[in-house]
């Protein structure tokens, strides 16, 4: 057993190597060291809190989700596939909302049971109580929806897979199960049967195979109002300053309900342009739930940990919306997935004309600066260390400047090209930002796109009435030539037609990726 003094000093060097940490992955070359260095800290903070005065309880419980997490986190660790990694990120943040909820709603039972413990801050502990259930409830049910959005089993219309199947089904079920729960426990009084009410809805909503539809907005402002509403009436009655005395704890999970519903809408109309900020943005909200727990317990650490989290979630999410040329507001409640049902796609891919590996060798060989633009169909097929090859091929046998585009919100979640490039040992100084490529475009001879659609769309720029309109994109239309590798002309999260597959100054080269950089590095050594 440490004491209190003791304990407090490891939460000021947990939380000097939680900053160590996010500093050390700001770059792909200290980004290991700095996951390290914060993993540490969080070890750090959990032997001091189960050594703490504070903790008076069994180790039983704590060793065996231990166990368990340990288990399934290093299974997921070992086993998940790069292309898979937005949805963990998802998962994750999840997981995090569920905690903040289970604790809090804990620590309410405790309090009610038990009364507050001595020195208690009865009104930070009550809003701080309602905060971490309603925002740990949007992030649970929100990163849920974020999750089976990415790996597409949810709001879609083809067929699903058996296991996307049985998650959905399983989710709803568990979704259900739970509003019949609360509603039993309560004899299904006022409170009880409308928490059913909202979980039941909510499951219901996630076999829903249109994102968007008239009124979702209106669900959406509904439910945010009647969250206010329940969690001031929740304040009000921890604080002992309203007449609800009777069973005390059935506010608490209507406020999970409606905020769970919440989660649902606002995560469900995000079209999958916008996943990376949606990604960003659910980050932020598990380290607000977590932090508005740490005021709940009353634990130093987590409140630091939960506020950096937040803090740095909110940058990178307004980042990304400054890359859309969006603002949050507009994320949240637009709708950028919407499809531009009046555009004649044949009419717009005329005139596309496709390439061989043969042929772009011939092109590469007159070259002297080539530009590549991943996107997520780099990370679909894992060609990047296939890409790494041919620029180093390029580089070695011609002396050709190899340069990499990287739009902001590439891929599905943030940073997801610089991750998958900084697997493969591209050098960080070759991976340029979008403004940098643009300034440059012009003296760029050969510019190859493999998988990236939308973030190279030049109608966010010639139409008003696209989807994407105004959203900065890498203007490859400006090189020399520009060669697209796709699998087809599908279109990409956005839903609309790229007029760019058929400009004048393109070619498409129909492959899987890694095939089609494998097939090119061939024909370079043969030329």
């Amino acid at each position: 057993m440490l004491s209190q003094g003791i304990v407090n000093i490891v939460y000021v060097v947990a939380a000097v190597l939680f900053i160590f940490g996010l500093k050390g992955m700001a770059h792909p070359r200290t980004a290991v060291r700095g996951n390290l260095t914060g993993a540490t800290g969080m070890l750090l903070a959990v032997v001091a809190t189960l050594l703490s005065p504070q903790f008076g309880y069994s180790w039983t419980y704590v060793l065996i989700g231990l166990a368990i997490g340990a288990v399934i986190g290093a299974v997921l660790a070992i086993n998940i596939a790069m292309t898979a990694m937005p949805e963990l990120v998802a998962l994750f943040n999840g997981f995090g909302g569920a905690a903040s909820v289970v604790v809090a709603g804990a620590e309410l039972i405790k309090f009610f049971d038990m009364g507050a413990a001595e020195g208690t801050n009865i009104t930070q502990m009550s809003i701080a109580t309602v905060l971490a259930g309603l925002i740990g409830s949007v992030t649970f049910f929100g990163s849920y929806i974020a999750f089976g959005k990415l790996a597409e089993f949810l709001a879609v219309k083809w067929k699903l897979y058996w296991w996307q199947a049985l998650v959905k089904w399983f989710a709803a079920v568990v979704f259900a199960a739970l509003g019949v729960f609360i509603g039993y426990s309560y004899d299904f009084s006022l409170f009880g049967t409308l928490a059913l009410v909202f979980f039941v809805a909510t499951a219901l909503f996630t076999f829903s195979k249109k994102a968007v539809f008239p009124g979702i907005n209106a669900i959406k402002l509904i439910s945010a109002l009647a969250t206010v509403a329940v969690g001031v009436l929740l304040v009000l009655q921890v604080m002992e300053a309203a007449g609800f005395t009777d069973q005390p704890l059935e506010l608490f999970w209507l406020l999970v309900a409606i905020a769970a519903l919440l989660g649902v809408t606002l995560t469900f109309s995000i079209g999958g342009a916008d996943m990376p900020v949606v990604i960003a943005l659910l980050n932020s909200y598990s380290g607000i739930a977590a932090a508005m727990t740490g005021f709940v317990i009353n634990n130093t650490v987590l409140i630091i940990a939960g506020s950096l989290v937040g803090a740095s979630g909110i940058i990178l999410t307004n980042l990304m919306c400054i890359a859309m040329n969006r603002s949050l507001p507009n994320v949240l409640f637009g709708a950028m997935g919407s499809t531009q049902e009046d555009v004649d796609v044949d009419e717009v891919y005329k005139n596309v004309k496709s390439t061989s590996a043969d042929e772009i060798a011939m092109m590469l060989e007159t070259a002297q600066k080539v530009l590549i633009v991943p996107g997520y169909g780099m990370a679909v097929s894992q060609a990047q260390h296939s890409v790494r090859d041919l620029a180093n091929l390029l580089e070695e046998k011609w002396e050709i400047e190899v340069l990499f585009g990287v739009h902001p919100v590439a891929g599905r979640m943030p940073g997801h090209m610089n991750v998958l490039l900084a697997e493969a040992d591209v050098p960080y100084d070759k991976l340029l930002e979008m403004d940098t490529v643009n300034s440059m475009m012009d003296q760029i001879d050969l510019a190859i796109v493999i998988g990236a659609n939308d973030v190279i769309n030049p109608v966010a720029k010639t139409d008003p009435n696209s989807p994407i309109a105004g959203m900065p994109i890498i203007e490859v239309q400006r090189a020399g030539q520009v060669i697209i590798i796709k699998r087809s002309l599908s279109p990409g999260f956005a839903g609309i037609a790229n007029p760019q597959f058929a400009a004048d100054n393109t070619m498409m080269f129909f492959s899987d990726g890694k095939k089609a950089f494998v097939e090119m590095i061939e024909a370079v050594k043969e030329s």
